[in-house]
């Protein structure tokens, strides 16, 4: 074989991999969303009733909508907490930089199940900040305030996302030229302005993008709401996880699963539309 088609052949199979493994399933599940369960047997009838049955539905459009605004809530503490961490980190020099951002991106290569039992530990009616708020004298006995509802479910997420929200805002720190906030300073610009007017607009990209990071990652999650939400852990995900589950309504979950990507394709068309004007 020569190079020439090597290359065309490689190219072919690196191209096609997306396809395949993204793009395939994807279309999978938009067909199987107009299909309908009879006798516990799946028909590929071409039908709209499970859409229908969503938006008819009292209560899935409440979760739906409550599950947005949860992953909401998460993505901007997500920005709060992780833009001074990832500033903090920019502003060190030599190896103590690179050591800090190692330490923030370790629990990327952690189990995520070991992760939500870790924030169990802390959360729960024995952990580490109930018995700190006791011994503090804040509470005086251990409250189930912190698990088993949707507060649980908030605190859990923004931890455990909080790494995706860091790594794009430093990126996008790192790519600021120092010379520019040099510049800043010498035309007698304070620490506060030149922040204001230099770092943070130019930074404006990578926070909007770990935003979206933590948004879309806890859209979809459905594990933290069943293992620290409780019975007020019920999200749009965890509903979807059920349709395929026990009650083995696979066309209603594709259908809410594909309400849920059109969703997400809305927020990263937006997101990448904002960064690109920040960007001109």
């Amino acid at each position: 074989m020569s190079p020439r088609l090597a290359r065309i052949g490689l190219f072919v199979a690196a191209a096609s991999a997306p396809v395949v493994f993204v793009l395939v399933p994807i279309a999978a599940f938009l067909i199987m969303s107009f299909w309908r369960v009879e006798t516990s047997q799946l028909v590929p009838d071409m039908t709209v009733a499970n859409y229908a049955a969503f938006f008819a539905s009292d209560t899935y459009p409440r979760v739906f909508i409550e599950t947005l605004q949860l992953c909401a809530i998460v993505a901007v503490i997500g920005v709060a907490l992780g833009y001074p961490i990832a500033y903090l980190i920019w502003r060190q020099h030599g190896r103590l930089r690179y050591v800090l951002l190692l330490l923030f991106a370790i629990p990327l290569f952690m189990s995520y199940i070991v992760k939500i039992y870790t924030m169990r530990s802390i959360l729960g009616l024995q952990g580490f900040l109930n018995q700190g708020l006791v011994t503090l004298g804040i509470l005086d006995q251990p409250s189930l305030l912190f698990i088993y509802n949707r507060l649980a479910i908030l605190l859990t997420m923004a931890v455990i996302f909080l790494p995706f929200a860091i790594l794009p805002i430093y990126l996008s720190l790192e790519r600021i030229p120092r010379s520019l906030v040099h510049a800043s300073a010498d035309l007698g610009g304070a620490p506060l302005a030149s922040f204001r007017y230099v770092i943070l607009p130019l930074s404006a990209p990578g926070t909007i993008v770990g935003a979206l990071f933590v948004f879309v990652l806890a859209l979809g999650d459905f594990i933290t709401p069943q293992m620290v939400g409780g019975p007020s852990g019920f999200t749009i995900g965890r509903v979807i996880w059920s349709q395929f589950g026990l009650a083995f309504n696979w066309p209603f979950g594709a259908a809410m699963a594909s309400l849920l990507l059109l969703v997400a394709f809305v927020v990263i068309s937006l997101a990448a539309l904002i960064a690109r004007r920040q960007r001109v």
